[in-house]
């Protein structure tokens, strides 16, 4: 039972917020938020308090619009089992992981059977059974719903019960990826009885949106934009969890997030601090956090428009691959722009200890890593090819030009300091190539936005280049891969959901990709997959910058975390609990 006043009545408040909202499509934008001003000393330390950069706006992982949704939803529901740091898959609602030995993965590589425990029950104590994980798949692949997971289940061709607690996925081709669909933070599985009617349209709509039944170590007591309010799960299958509840405060700026944990003692997580390393040291040299960094696939990468984000077709639609990009449609003007990043500056100077240079976008598992070639910072050779592109100053302006047409670009970004930062540098560097540049800052909830009306977002991509991190979800890069493919630029008559926002187009690529998602010879398959990356390498598909951590500041008191690159920073947070038992108020 949770203890304390307090998270009794802030339950109560965003109680009322969720119900006012629920016949939304969909939730209020939160205004901005303070830092928490609780003095420690009255701090409740049987609940941890947990900072992020954005608010959650649903707890339905499927429909989530951003990182932050995701995390949140990750506290209440679960997968049927998850990558460690050691990249293994680990049980969660699964009984065991299947594997070719012990039946469960057909040696023809075309399905899959998964063997459920038979003791989880959901939160309103109905049970939990193969049912469950046959309605998350009907979900997530109808396109009514859109689901912003949909395109880590389009191998499967049809998922079964066999039983209640046995559950058959088949695939539409041989697939080595089998383990992709139903795991980690895009896998968890929504109960039947609570989501059958909203199956459709009206998903974005369903009261569970903010008020979720889960299988998870918590449940939600609360919901209002920039707070959600947790409880212990009393009847979690596998325990009582390590807190009696949880506060996840969402719109704090990344160093407020990081000196309310790490001086002010006023919190006890801050989330994916994009903070310079010189501030973080500062911050770390008080003595009350640490500083824990992820090394995962993420890398911070700067896109090139192969579309005219400025011109339009008949239809009105801008930034379209039917109308190539001025400028970067010319390999070699790629390659001088691929040369006048200076990433071992960024790195160093920006990221310190959480960043390195990186020359390829397939980083993680190392198995994959590619002979990439790594040209390095050098001006002068990229002056050179963009005067045998024909991109001279023939006016003296300090601005090259051919055929009348000066080069300018819009360099767009989220607001972030590292990011704005690294914008500088850029610039500086490409207007000493004699190339104008146009910093664009976005608000970091408008670039990240799924919404088709929010044309400042980063599928939109109404720039000539940004810069932003993603990176493989799952040690099986194949859907990361994917997201260069041809069928995957985003557009209007996909409402710009769909990830290749570049507008890049290659036909060998696409042969590779779809050679490597069938492959079930796994030397073969790797070779296929470094074939990839090295192509988007030596086409400048795209720039890789630095290959960053996903740095996470943690209360000294705070224990238990093993964090892990193929979920979210809460995948392990039944586990999470207090250091000195004697600190907790009881």
């Amino acid at each position: 039972m949770v203890s304390g006043l307090r998270i009794a009545g802030l339950a109560a408040t965003v109680l009322v917020g969720a119900i006012g909202i629920s016949g939304c499509t969909q939730v209020a934008e939160a205004p901005p938020a303070s830092t928490p001003t609780t003095a420690a000393s009255d701090r409740d330390l049987n609940v941890a308090r947990l900072l992020y950069s954005r608010s959650p706006v649903t707890l339905n992982p499927h429909l989530a619009t951003g990182y932050q949704d995701f995390e949140a939803a990750r506290i209440v529901y679960e997968p049927l089992a998850s990558y460690d740091a050691e990249g293994q898959l680990q049980p969660f609602l699964a009984a065991t992981v299947p594997t070719v030995e012990n039946g469960g993965v057909a040696e023809d590589g075309r399905s899959v059977t998964w063997q459920l425990r038979q003791d989880v029950t959901w939160s309103d104590g109905e049970p939990f059974t193969a049912d469950d994980v046959v309605f998350t798949y009907e979900f997530v692949s109808n396109p009514q719903v859109a689901a912003a997971t949909a395109q880590f289940y389009e191998a499967v061709d049809g998922v079964e019960a066999l039983d209640d607690h046995t559950v058959k996925v088949t695939f539409k081709e041989p697939n080595p990826a089998w383990s992709v669909p139903f795991t980690g933070q895009t896998g968890m599985i929504l109960p039947r009885h609570v989501w059958s009617d909203y199956n459709n349209l009206e998903a974005r709509e369903a009261l569970a949106n903010w008020q979720p039944i889960g299988t998870g170590p918590y449940t939600v007591l609360g919901f209002e934009p920039g707070l959600v309010v947790f409880a212990a799960n009393p009847a979690y299958w596998d325990g009582t969890p390590g807190l009696e509840g949880l506060e996840l405060v969402g719109n704090i700026a990344p160093y407020a997030a990081a000196r309310d944990v790490m001086v002010e003692d006023q919190a006890d997580f801050a989330h994916n601090l994009q903070v310079e390393a010189k501030s973080l040291n500062d911050l770390k040299a008080q003595g009350k956090g640490r500083i824990v960094t992820v090394f995962g696939s993420y890398v911070e990468r700067i896109m090139l428009n192969f579309a005219d984000p400025f011109a339009a077709t008949e239809s009105g639609e801008r930034a379209s691959a039917e109308v190539p990009h001025p400028y970067f449609s010319d390999l070699r003007v790629r390659k001088a722009i691929n040369l006048a990043i200076n990433r071992s500056e960024i790195a160093t100077e920006l990221y310190g200890f959480m960043g390195e240079p990186a020359y390829q976008l397939l980083v993680t598992p190392e198995t994959y890593l590619s002979e990439a070639d790594r040209d390095t910072y050098d001006l002068d050779k990229a002056g050179a090819l963009l005067d045998e592109a024909g991109w001279i100053d023939t006016n003296e302006n300090g601005v090259r030009d051919k055929n009348g047409v000066e080069m300018k670009l819009r360099f767009q970004a989220p607001v972030n300091p590292v990011r704005q930062a690294t914008q500088s540098v850029v610039k500086a560097d490409l207007e000493a190539l004699g190339i104008e540049v146009e910093i664009d800052r976005i608000r970091v909830d408008d670039f990240f936005s799924a919404d088709p009306k929010q044309t400042k977002s980063l599928n939109h991509f109404y720039a000539d280049m940004q810069i932003y991190s993603t990176g493989n979800e799952s040690p099986d890069p194949i859907t990361y891969m994917g997201w260069w493919t041809c069928d995957k630029i985003s557009a209007q008559e996909n409402q710009w959901q769909d990830p290749n926002n570049a507008r890049y187009c290659n036909s060998e690529y696409d042969a590779l990709w779809q050679a490597a998602s069938q492959e079930l010879d796994l030397e073969r398959r790797t070779e296929l997959l470094k074939s990839m990356d090295q192509l988007l390498v030596e086409d400048v598909a795209v720039i890789p910058v630095v290959h960053r951590a996903i740095a996470n500041a943690v209360s000294s008191t705070l224990v238990g975390l093993e964090p892990t690159p193929w979920d979210t920073s809460t995948w392990d947070i039944k586990n999470w609990h207090r250091q000195d038992d004697s600190q907790v108020d009881k």
